[in-house]
């Protein structure tokens, strides 16, 4: 037997294929996964932003209660994978339905394989300039290809080869990321972080910089539910993904701030986040640190952007491995194309219009309108509750479409005091939960099920019975 097979089925043997899958992970596991996948340089990138918009407190204070606020939603939609198996693309299915649950997996699929690009991109041009340094060799497209490589190939290992690395890559980042924060501030002391002087030039203030927080989390959403079905219970799950998300976001976003603010105090202001610079002033410790985020980051991104693809339609036959090779393979071409960098906030801003309607119809539907429990007629190709009107419920995708619409109004053409993450939150929930109000009333609760109890022919049988 070729190694390609003895892999493939070894993969399907662990339900790395289409369907749920009965967790197994415990809450330390699970919360080492999350520490080491949000300890990432587009993270880190995103804290370079705020100072000298804002002054260093009011910087650190919007990065605690955004990633506070941010982790509500996240572990929310994680806890909806802990209880049903599913993975975050396929519970789509309950609110927008069978078919209609093709939208946001499309949207999905195309983000997740931005990000993987973007972070490719940052640890190429990150190893780049620490090789120029010592030999003064340079080509950052080498190595931002060999980068995504060995993501895909850790990737093609599937969950449990990830649950194996992800925390020994936690425990070397944070140990170099301690490092560094002493270093930052034995240097200079706090005072001299917050004596930098906001300049409204920026056009930041505390809300925007709220805004931003939180549209990153927005954006680890997508894949939540993937790893938190891991989870051997729904506590382990909530808790690992919560403590383990915001210890990872605070500290990464705090670690791109403070060196950010370190370099203004050394060298005076740098325009743009740069690696070279960094390099410069940190050295090799905090090239190690933005390479091993991405190893750890992006191989969680393409093995999302892998599960939801197969798990794209109900009973689906797509296998793991032959997916995971083509989707990484276009991740791997997609990391040469260095000029997306430059348009890094506006990546964030689409993710956030796209992603916070669909994440507050979401919760609404699975914790209000189906009672907190997914029958297993979500498992089956077509036929019963989540069939709506040939597959769609429209009205979560006219809600969806709402949602978006506003939030780019909101971001672009009329900005809110308050940002536009929360009123496109706030304006998708209350509007999916009032339409879809009779729909509720209409169906009595379902108990609770883990859907990896239920067979395919259950799930078709009882879709037909329901029909």
């Amino acid at each position: 037997m070729s190694l390609y097979a003895r892999l493939d089925r070894r993969l399907e043997a662990q339900a790395e294929g289409s369907g749920p899958i009965r967790g197994t992970l415990s809450l330390p596991r699970i919360g080492m996964i999350w520490l080491a996948a949000n300890l990432v340089v587009t993270t880190l990138l995103t804290g370079t932003f705020f100072v000298p918009g804002v002054d260093f407190r009011t910087a650190f204070l919007m990065i605690v209660l955004g990633t506070a606020g941010g982790a509500i939603v996240l572990t929310s939609i994680g806890a909806m994978g802990t209880r049903t198996g599913l993975p975050t693309m396929a519970l789509t299915r309950g609110a927008f339905g069978i078919n209609g649950s093709f939208l946001p997996v499309a949207a999905n699929v195309i983000i997740l394989m931005g990000w993987s690009w973007v972070q490719a991109m940052l640890a190429g041009v990150t190893v780049d300039a620490l090789v120029h340094s010592l030999t003064g060799f340079s080509n950052p497209i080498l190595f931002s290809v060999l980068c995504q490589t060995l993501v895909v190939i850790m990737a093609i290992f599937g969950h449990e080869g990830i649950a194996r690395l992800e925390p020994w890559f936690a425990v070397l980042m944070l140990v170099i990321i301690a490092w560094i924060f002493i270093t930052a501030f034995t240097t200079f002391d706090l005072g001299d972080f917050q004596a930098v002087e906001p300049d409204p030039s920026y056009g930041m203030n505390a809300i925007s910089v709220l805004d931003i927080v939180i549209a990153t989390a927005i954006s680890w959403t997508v894949l939540s539910a993937d790893f938190n079905r891991l989870a051997r219970t729904t506590k382990a799950g909530v808790i690992g993904s919560g403590v383990g998300y915001t210890l990872s976001t605070v500290t990464s976003m705090t670690l791109g701030l403070t060196a950010f603010v370190y370099i203004m105090l050394s060298d005076g202001t740098p325009d743009v986040f740069d690696p070279a610079v960094f390099v410069e002033h940190f050295g090799a410790p905090i090239a190690i640190v933005i390479f091993l985020s991405v190893m750890a980051t992006n191989t969680m991104v393409v093995y999302g952007m892998v599960t939801s693809v197969v798990n794209a339609k109900a009973g689906s036959r797509l296998r793991f491995l032959p997916m995971a090779l083509l989707l990484g393979g276009i991740s791997i071409i997609g990391s040469t194309w260095l000029a997306l960098l430059n348009q890094f906030t506006d990546f964030l801003v689409m993710i956030g219009a796209f992603f916070v309607p669909v994440f507050a119809i979401m919760i609404v539907d699975y914790y209000i309108i189906k009672r907190a429990s997914y029958g297993r007629d979500i498992l089956a190709a077509r036929g019963g509750r989540h069939w709506y009107t040939g597959g769609v419920n429209w009205i979560a995708i006219a809600v969806w479409v709402l949602g978006a619409v506003m939030s780019y109004v909101w971001a672009y053409v009329w900005p809110l005091p308050v940002g536009a993450t929360i009123p496109a939150f706030v304006l998708s929930f209350v509007v999916y939960l009032l339409a879809m109000l009779p729909d509720r009333a209409r169906h009595a609760a379902e108990p609770s099920r883990h859907l990896a109890d239920v067979d395919a022919n259950e799930a078709d049988r009882t879709a037909v019975e329901n029909g």
